[in-house]
């Protein structure tokens, strides 16, 4: 996993880290430093939110493309960004969860239930950036 890239929360309240997780651990870990880094900090269910929104956005595109190519978390005065790569073009897939915990289905609802905002875009060399937006 590659270092994030930081700018001093501190001094404006905003920050950005960019990296590549292998797995959606790295990337869980990585967005609770980010969080732990911002000042003033989320508060706790603000905070859990985007952990989950990072883990599931990465385990989905290593699950459905084979990797992430890149994990931006980006916070400004009054949100919190998550923007994913991946080498897939095709777009997420809303389908039947399997209750029996085979196939899931579970992530792609979630991740539009905890965002304000979700977009999905085709990028020029191939591949997709999703992005979701909390509110701070």
């Amino acid at each position: 996993m590659q270092q994030p890239l930081t700018s001093d929360p501190r001094s404006h309240g905003d920050a950005e880290w960019a990296l590549r997780p292998e797995l959606a651990a790295e990337a869980r870990e990585a967005a609770h430093g980010f969080l732990a880094a911002l000042v003033p900090e989320p508060s706790a269910h603000t905070s859990q939110n985007l952990v989950l929104l990072v883990s599931e956005l990465v385990a989905n595109a290593i699950r459905h493309a084979g990797e992430v190519t890149s994990l931006h978390l980006r916070a400004d005065r009054r949100s919190l960004h998550v923007v994913v790569d991946d080498p897939s073009p095709a777009p997420p897939q809303e389908r039947a969860p399997d209750l029996t915990g085979g196939t899931g289905g579970f992530g792609w609802p979630m991740i539009q239930r905890l965002a304000e905002k979700v977009t999905v875009l085709p990028n020029a060399g191939g591949g997709k950036t999703i992005r979701a937006v909390l509110a701070r």
